[in-house]
């Protein structure tokens, strides 16, 4: 496998990294259709943990095989495949090799009350099932982001000294967060920032709206005229947050839309500059032709062929 010249663009922003680290980079920005571009398409399916069987998989009930997954993935070229222990052991022996993968190491679930995620994983279970990264979320703004914090860079420094990337689901919410502010231009930026602080070497997000949460940061924006007219405009700031678009930043597909709406908000990151997408319910709720025939329409986008 030769490295493009810009996946080794890439790898050079990550300065403090190991080889190791930085190889298992290359594995994911490699892989696929979308191999050696700099953009990558991720499908991550913890959705089952998140918010129960039924309402993720019902809708396309060959979907509660775990297998399903990564063949998904892998049939329409995706980067990598992430989700928790049980998914990727289910499926880690037939499918070794075939795809990179993310041990999703922290889960919530929709029982829950505080806005906290439970260690479900560890480091050993990732090299156990040869995982390219492991993936944690954080959510800025809650009652336990400072434990979550610190829980994370335990993790990732632990991931680190094996070779292992870290991936930061970063998702504002709780404490005086308001709904409208958890995709706040402002609060999204702030998240992504946060992320790319503790160390992470690709960092999810989601796609920010317009609205300014903090006052404080409402009078810079306005002041320094600040550009968030447009999605692309906003992802555009989203990356300028994480390092000036030195780290990998992947936005969320979200609930299920039409094929207009996901066309046209890839559409919009692709021209912000955004890193690509991690998209899993608007995935794998439709049948699999489906999803394969949108999922070769979001890689030609990243292409630039859309």
């Amino acid at each position: 496998m030769k490295i493009t010249r810009r996946v080794k663009q890439i790898l050079s922003y990550y300065e403090g990294e190991t080889p190791g680290v930085k190889a298992n980079l290359a594995r994911i920005l490699m892989h696929g259709r979308l191999g050696g571009s700099g953009h990558v398409v991720i499908l991550p399916v913890d959705q089952g943990w998140e918010h129960g069987p039924a309402r993720s998989f019902a809708k396309n009930p060959p979907a509660y095989d775990p297998h399903y997954h990564y063949q998904l993935a892998i049939d329409a070229g995706l980067n990598a495949y992430a989700a928790p222990l049980g998914f990727l052991e289910a499926g880690a022996d037939t499918f070794a090799g075939a795809i990179p993968t993310i041990l999703k190491a922290n889960n919530s679930n929709s029982l829950a009350t505080l806005k906290d995620q439970a260690v479900t994983a560890s480091v050993e279970d990732a090299l156990r099932l040869g995982c390219s990264a492991i993936g944690f979320t954080m959510y800025p703004g809650s009652d336990q982001q400072f434990e979550m914090v610190e829980e994370i860079r335990e993790m990732s420094l632990e991931a680190k000294s094996y070779g292992i990337a870290t991936v930061v689901w970063s998702y504002p919410r709780g404490g005086n967060l308001s709904k409208q502010g958890e995709t706040a231009i402002d609060i999204t930026a702030y998240a992504a920032q946060l992320a790319a602080q503790i160390g992470a070497n690709i960092i999810k997000v989601k796609p920010p709206t317009d609205h300014i949460e903090q006052d404080e940061a409402r009078k810079v924006y306005e002041s320094e005229k600040i550009d968030i007219s447009t999605l692309h405009a906003r992802i555009a700031h989203v990356m300028q947050s994480a390092f000036n678009g030195r780290r990998l930043v992947v936005f969320s597909g979200g609930a299920a839309k039409d094929l207009d709406g996901v066309f046209s908000e890839i559409s919009e990151i692709y021209k912000g500059g955004g890193t690509g997408s991690i998209i899993g319910r608007n995935t794998f709720q439709r049948p699999r032709e489906d999803a394969l025939a949108m999922l070769d329409r979001i890689i030609k986008i990243y292409q630039g062929k859309g």
